[in-house]
């Protein structure tokens, strides 16, 4: 029996030996040149590197390395095939961790740390492998930079990974069997076979292709050029365009198509595809891939994917006839939350999604409340603060909104504007609670007069912010200065952000003593590396996540935000812009990014299972009910904090 032959019940277990085959040198450098990291590596390393290259074939099933058993001896990177990386659990359970094709390594992670291997490997196809030495890989390690970053950075993403899936298996069971495919499923996927017409198509003949092929849309290509998709036609289109208005049936197709087409990349993830439909409105999305459009995916083939989606409840929160209907569905959006972070969603996914589903119930009461009320004096719009502002909503946070109006003309126009406003927020503040969404406890909120007032007082308080820092208003920045548009007329928001920027420009001290504030705060950490908690109290030895590791963050941001001039609101995507900006380096931005998610994702199932015991959801965790894993990575979330304040020492610094 050769070394590879095995009992067909049990997978073959590698014995490495000296039957490995040398590679040509040029073979070795074009496939390193395709490779991360050593694509990075000047040629003359790669050379060196080929001459030490070794390849193995390895037969589907083929165990290459056995958890907490095999010795590591050499980095195996894939040439060709695949192969799956998993271990078993306390019930010997198989818990399939990833799959590895080309280009992955195999082996890294034991070789820098010296240690057995940390997972099952299998071979899943034929596959082949380049071979290097561990000598050969510790020395590449140790000499270049960028391949000791590629590991490191790859094995901190695995830690984190690992803490997100124990923070999901540990903390949170299901409660329905249905899969969610959000994150796996991928537009190119759910794409259908391609149909499209001419331009110069007429209406009645593309209504009979339709129901030829029983389809709710068709793709409308140039008639110069069928490579070109100029637009798209749906079956709402003849409803609404065609038999409602009474339209020609001999008209062409462009008359009532849509253009230009909105399309998504065909990789893009089926939660990416539902958030753009959910933000847009649109449901029918052309898919790409390579340049030229596939197909098309529509929300139906979003939903069919899912059991409890949250598309359906968006659905049925934008067409709510009455108040009574919302306020149930306010109520469903944590169980759709749920399942969310079951499938595996990070905060920043999280976050997106409540902010959606939060923002149509907030949209749809002030539709209804305006219907009944009737049209306003005067345009107006409603203005998200706080938490809302920045997108960065979890469960059931409190109320942070305000109303802008334009200014009135003359006294008559401004009473009844004062009238209808004060009547309107403080109807629209109470369907809001009754939909779950408690108040204020610092009543900053559109009921408050002094937060329901035109235009010209709104800039008035702006600038007395930005002239008189003190502790109080720079409070008020932390919250006023995060508003996005919700409802009405965008341009009053537009306006009030315009002016907040060119103010603050011209008069920097606001952001100084925003930067020294960020500063001068501690991260929660004692000089022994403990983590700080509450001494006494209701929430004695916990610890509020919120305010002491993650408000940090959002001030790091907002304060450079201000800075620069970033009219984006939500924490990560301000890092992002400052990132792609240059104002702050790329490995800061990736720190940032990571400790910020990690935390928001450990508030985020603190919360929900905190609905799910029947309690009142809140920010305080308990250090010593974390994993280990979980608490070396909030302790690693609370020292970058101190890398941000370094950061703006440098470019505050003290007078």
């Amino acid at each position: 029996m050769s070394k590879r032959e095995r009992d067909k019940t049990e997978p073959p277990i590698l014995a490495f030996d000296s039957s490995v085959h040398a590679v040509p040198p040029n073979v070795a450098v074009e496939f390193f040149k395709k490779t991360m990291p050593f694509k990075e590596l000047d040629v003359n390393i790669l050379l060196s590197l080929a001459k030490h290259c070794r390849i193995d074939f390895f037969p589907k099933g083929t165990r290459l390395l056995t958890y907490n058993e095999s010795e590591i001896t050499h980095l195996y990177l894939i040439q060709r095939g695949g192969v799956k990386a998993f271990i078993t659990d306390e019930e010997d359970r198989v818990v399939l961790k990833d799959y590895r094709g080309v280009g992955a390594n195999i082996g890294a992670l034991g070789l820098i740390r010296g240690t057995r291997a940390n997972l099952n490997i299998e071979t899943v196809e034929d596959t082949f492998c380049f071979l290097l030495e561990r000598d050969i890989f510790l020395k590449l390690v140790q000499e270049n930079s960028v391949v000791a970053h590629f590991y490191l950075k790859s094995f901190s993403d695995n830690v984190v990974a690992t803490a997100y899936s124990e923070l999901r298996r540990k903390r949170m069971t299901r409660r329905t069997t249905d899969a969610l495919y959000l994150f796996r499923v991928t537009a190119g996927e759910l794409t259908k076979t391609l149909h499209a017409i001419s331009d110069t198509t007429s209406i009645q003949e593309a209504a009979a292709i339709m129901s030829e092929h029983t389809i709710g849309s068709l793709l409308v290509y140039g008639h110069e050029n069928p490579d070109s998709i100029v637009g798209i036609i749906t079956d709402t289109d003849f409803r609404t365009k065609v038999i409602a208005a009474g339209l020609d049936y001999k008209e062409p197709v462009t008359t009532i198509m849509s253009r230009p087409l909105k399309t998504v990349q065909s990789q893009t993830l089926c939660f990416d595809i539902l958030l753009k439909m959910m933000s847009t409105g649109i449901h029918h999305l052309g898919v790409e891939q390579r340049g030229r459009v596939i197909g098309v995916v529509t929300s139906h083939d979003v939903m069919v994917q899912q059991g409890n989606s949250p598309y359906y409840l968006f659905k049925e929160i934008v067409a709510q006839p009455d108040f009574q209907g919302l306020y149930a569905l306010g109520q469903k959006i944590s169980d759709i939350i749920r399942n969310i972070i079951n499938e595996g969603a990070k905060a920043g996914n999280i976050t997106r999604m409540i902010a959606i589903l939060n923002d149509q119930i907030v949209n749809r009461i002030l539709g209804l409340l305006q219907e009944q009320m009737g049209p306003p004096p005067v345009k107006f719009c409603w203005l998200l603060m706080g938490s809302e502002g920045r997108r960065e909503q979890t469960f059931k946070t409190d109320q942070d909104n305000a109303l802008i109006y334009a200014d009135p003309e003359n006294d008559e126009q401004r009473r009844r504007a004062e009238d209808y406003f004060s009547a309107f927020a403080k109807q629209a503040i109470d369907h809001l609670v009754h939909c779950g969404y408690p108040l204020c406890k610092g009543d900053v909120m559109a009921r408050n007069p002094k937060w329901c007032q035109p235009l010209s007082v709104w800039k008035s308080y702006f600038l007395h912010w930005i002239n008189a820092p003190d502790p109080e208003e720079l409070l008020n920045s932390t919250i006023f200065f995060d508003f996005r548009y919700s409802f009405g007329t965008e341009q009053l928001a537009v306006d009030l952000r315009e002016y907040l920027i060119e103010q603050s420009n011209k008069k920097p001290i606001l952001t100084f003593h925003l930067a020294r504030q960020c500063i001068d705060s501690r991260a929660p950490l004692s000089f022994f590396n403990n983590f700080v908690v509450e001494k006494n109290g209701d929430h004695r030895d916990k610890l509020d996540i919120k305010t002491r590791g993650l408000t940090p963050f959002v001030n790091f941001a907002r304060t450079l935000s201000l800075k620069y001039g970033i009219r984006e609101t939500n924490t990560l995507s301000r890092l992002k812009i400052l990132m792609t900006e240059e104002k702050i380096p790329l490995d800061l931005y990736q720190a940032t990014v990571d400790a910020y998610e990690f935390q928001m994702q450990l508030r985020l199932i603190h919360q929900l299972s905190q609905i799910e015991n029947g309690d009142v959801p809140d920010n305080f965790i308990h250090p010593e009910q974390l994993t280990d894993i979980e608490k070396r990575m909030l302790r690693d979330a609370f020292t970058v904090i101190e890398k941000t304040q370094s950061f703006l020492e440098n470019i505050f610094p003290a007078a």
